[in-house]
């Protein structure tokens, strides 16, 4: 309880300070671009982050590493509460990042070395409760203490939350997880680093600077990323302890439900970025109502969340999938019909739906792909999921972006209507989620084509097998 607060806090805060961005700027005196770093560098640093975590799990005790991470979060938290301008604030942030990037691969290792086989779904449904509800209610509390307080109060009021966390594990928190002294790799962990944080990097910078693809700022960055991220693949197969053991992916059913996270995380992006877009540029509603419209959605997930572990328990991960991909198709299909007219209420129903979906499918597939998995291989197993899905978040959002915004400066090129300028724009904005909802829509479809292939996973006979396991 005392880990899955921890990590409650730490990406509750992840998604506080998106709604907060124009108060800060105003405060401060920074550009757009330059506030974004707050968002980029804190999803970089997570992305850099996580790889690394394997080794970690294995060199650190639980307690150690728990105490650790909420030690850094504590103290980015305080030092971006008092920052009087950028760099501090910025300082702040990449502190809180290094800690979330280490809770939650902890606290999942920990369940799966703690909890049998045959009730991780319902351990892992609990722990979805936090991983789903915490984001979705982060915009709306955010949106109502910056309407009516200091953006700084974001950051005051988790400070109690996150002493009280590090007070309670000090006192109760005991090492369930064995440690060894694995070999660190300095030349695995470098390009580890370059390879991660430069494709998160400058698939992140495409998102924010509109999908401006040409610029050196994005190209470079991603051509050296992939080029350090091959290197890295290979230098792990040739070494006799590789930083991320690559070998988990030898496991069939590991490889197909890892897949079909990265898909969805790219096409959960559609709505859970674009849709605030749409209704505050478009419809004209203020933050907070672009932020409410998101709540129900969140009680939902954190409500299905046990129930979806428990079905996943029962009956495993196929048909959760299947049906719940589904669910997200056909919501992803009617966002991108929606128009001007398109009621509230509509949104927020369909929005709802699409957040049950995402609980029928991300714990249980999640859990499926560890499950297949022998013990030495879960922190590498968890690091790799975790890694790619900070990779996928961040190569979805400059994808949709870029064809929402093509979309609409083409719409704005041949004009269907003689309207003025002020409905043009809404008209073309319109237009352009139209063309991203369809193309999260066509991934979503390709995750539900692979989701009937998946199977239970059932853990190796002796740790033997799983040596044994080729890399695919």
């Amino acid at each position: 309880m005392v880990m899955i607060l921890g990590v409650f806090v730490a990406i509750l805060n992840e998604t506080l300070l998106n709604v907060a961005l124009s108060k800060i700027m105003h405060d401060i005196g920074i550009e757009p671009s330059t506030a974004q770093w707050l968002t980029t560098g804190y999803l970089l640093v997570i992305g850099v982050l996580i790889p690394v975590t394997a080794y970690l799990l294995q060199r650190f005790t639980t307690r150690s590493m728990f105490l650790g991470a909420m030690a850094l979060f504590t103290a980015g938290t305080f030092v971006a509460a008092i920052a009087p301008g950028f760099a501090l604030l910025l300082i702040g942030r990449v502190l809180q990042a290094a800690g979330t990037g280490l809770l939650f691969p902890l606290l999942t290792n920990v369940v799966f070395a703690l909890v049998p086989l045959e009730k991780r779904g319902s351990a892992m449904g609990t722990i979805g409760i936090v991983i789903t509800f915490a984001p979705a209610i982060g915009p709306t509390l955010s949106g109502i203490i910056v309407e009516h307080f200091s953006w700084r109060l974001l950051f005051y009021g988790v400070l109690p939350i996150a002493l009280f966390v590090m007070g309670f594990a000090f006192a109760k928190l005991k090492n369930v997880t064995e440690t060894s002294k694995p070999q660190i790799d300095l030349l695995s962990l470098l390009l580890s680093t370059v390879g991660f944080g430069g494709i998160v990097y400058g698939f992140s910078s495409a998102g924010e600077g509109h999908g401006e693809w040409g610029s050196n700022k994005v190209l470079v960055p991603i051509v050296v990323g992939i080029i350090s991220l091959g290197l890295f693949t290979w230098r792990q197969l040739i070494i006799p302890q590789p930083l991320l053991n690559l070998r988990a992916f030898g496991y069939g059913i590991f490889r197909t439900s890892t897949l079909i996270m990265m898909i969805v995380m790219m096409a959960m992006f559609s709505a859970m970025m674009l849709l605030p877009i749409f209704l505050q540029s478009a419809l004209g509603y203020s933050p907070l109502q672009a932020g409410l419209i998101m709540l129900p959605g969140g009680v939902v997930m954190g409500i299905m969340s046990p129930i979806t572990g428990r079905l996943f328990d029962k009956f495993g991960a196929k048909w959760l999938a299947v049906v719940g991909l589904a669910l997200i198709g056909n919501t992803l299909w009617q966002f991108a019909f929606i128009t001007p007219e398109t009621t509230y209420s509509k949104i927020m129903i369909l929005n709802t739906l699409l957040m049950l979906g995402i609980s029928m499918l991300m714990m249980p597939v999640m859990t499926n792909a560890l499950n297949e998995l022998p013990p030495p291989l879960y922190p590498h197993g968890t690091a790799i999921i975790g890694t790619l899905q900070q990779v996928s978040g961040a190569v979805g959002t400059a994808l949709l972006v870029t064809v929402m915004t093509t979309s609409s400066e083409q719409f704005l090129e041949h004009p269907t209507s003689t309207q003025g300028d002020a409905a043009q724009q809404i008209l073309a904005i319109t237009a352009g989620m139209k063309s991203a909802f369809l193309l999260a829509f066509a991934l979503v479809a390709i995750a539900w084509a692979v989701s009937f292939f998946l199977k239970r996973a059932a853990p190796p006979r002796s740790e033997l097998e799983g040596e044994r396991a080729s890399v695919h």
